[in-house]
């Protein structure tokens, strides 16, 4: 049987940057994979730029675009949203290509990978032994990094307590004419769906374009994309390829350590509320993650409260005001609008200082809020 100090399960940014950190403190530590590497990834692969400062290496050879700005639509609405930076406030990335030079970087760290390593159950003991479909390995602790629905944490007995939203993502190829057109902004399209906001990415030669509804129940998110492209006034589609999937906008509210098993990214729920993007707090909770089993000397109770510890600093606390906005922003339509029509420079300029890392949530969102809606009465 093979013997790691730690499993880190899943391939994606959380978990090679979890194992990279691991790997490179000499903690032995497996990387279990269930495909082959690269492969492609349901995402809309925008990483903001409080994601990528984070990094402790460049990423540009994986960036397909970067845009000093990004550009928000309201629906019905004539004012348009945008504010300018000096640093790519958002760049593109194809999941395959990105997650995969991650995962090198680890390597070359020296975490040991293992693909096509299907996880299908585990023993559950001082020492859990990880069976797969290509044998069992030991190890003290596990890592929970594989996504939205994380099999990992189902083995591990964890309820599902996250909130999942629905969203609908398209890898389209348009005409030339159309593509040149599009593909000179990034910009998001709120109230394109009910409660939610379609998206529109330039990638190296097509768009990745998508739609997410904040409320969970049943929503037809293929005819709102139709009328998106409509709104896009896109005249022709070369090809297309959909693929739906959910997005965990809500941490876990039963903890994230137990069993020898801590969680990460996705399966943690650390997804942005507001925008639904996850790969920058997923980069970060995988440093998190790494660093509390360092300083633990791999003790995994001590990790697993260092771990919370952590948690509760910052990430959570943003995650928290976030929620407060989300609610705010998708579900009070009108007074939205008509605080954005009078402050809308302000709230866009707050937020991208938010996505360049520049500036955190407030904790005083709401009293915020409501000193501005004084204001216009």
């Amino acid at each position: 049987m093979n013997y790691y100090d730690v499993a880190v399960i899943g391939s994606g940014p959380s978990g090679a940057m979890a194992a990279y950190y691991l790997a490179k403190k000499g903690i032995s530590t497996v990387i279990i994979e269930k495909e082959t590497l690269p492969r492609y990834k349901t995402c809309g692969g925008g990483l903001v730029f409080r994601g990528r400062r984070k990094l402790p290496f460049d990423i540009s050879s994986v960036v397909e675009r970067e845009f000093d700005r990004m550009k928000v639509y309201m629906e019905g609405e004539s004012k348009v949203l945008s504010t300018v930076r000096d640093v790519p406030v958002i760049s593109m990335v194809m999941r395959d290509k990105f997650d995969n030079f991650l995962i090198e970087k680890a390597k070359e760290a020296g975490a040991i990978l293992k693909q096509e390593h299907k996880l299908t159950s585990i023993t559950f003991d001082e020492k859990p032994i990880l069976h797969t479909s290509q044998g069992d390995i030991q190890v003290r602790l596990i890592i929970a990094a594989d996504g939205a629905l994380s099999p990992t944490a189902k083995l591990a007995g964890w309820e599902e307590t996250r909130k999942l939203i629905p969203a609908l993502e398209y890898e389209v190829e348009v005409n030339p004419a159309d593509f040149e057109r599009l593909s000179k902004e990034v910009r998001f399209d709120m109230d394109s769906v009910p409660h939610g906001y379609a998206w529109s990415f330039p990638k190296e030669n097509h768009l990745s374009l998508g739609i997410a509804s904040t409320r969970r129940k049943r929503i037809d998110l293929k005819a709102y994309y139709k009328r998106y492209l409509e709104k896009l006034e896109i005249k022709e589609v070369l090809s297309e390829k959909a693929h739906g999937f959910q997005i965990p906008i809500t941490p876990r509210t039963d903890g994230f350590y137990r069993k020898n098993v801590l969680l990460i990214g996705d399966a943690a729920g650390f997804a942005d509320p507001v925008t639904a993007e996850g790969i920058s707090n997923a980069l970060w909770s995988g440093e998190l993650a790494a660093e509390a089993i360092i300083e633990s000397k791999l003790n995994p109770e001590k990790a697993g409260a260092i771990y919370q510890q952590k948690l509760e600093k910052d990430l959570l606390p943003e995650i928290k005001t976030s929620q407060t906005a989300a609610k705010w922003f998708y579900s009070y339509r009108i007074i939205r609008n008509m605080l954005l029509r009078k402050y809308g420079d302000y709230a866009i300029n707050f937020m991208t200082d938010i996505y360049i890392g520049n500036r955190t949530y407030p904790t005083n969102l709401m009293k915020t809020i409501k000193n501005k809606i004084t204001e216009m009465r």
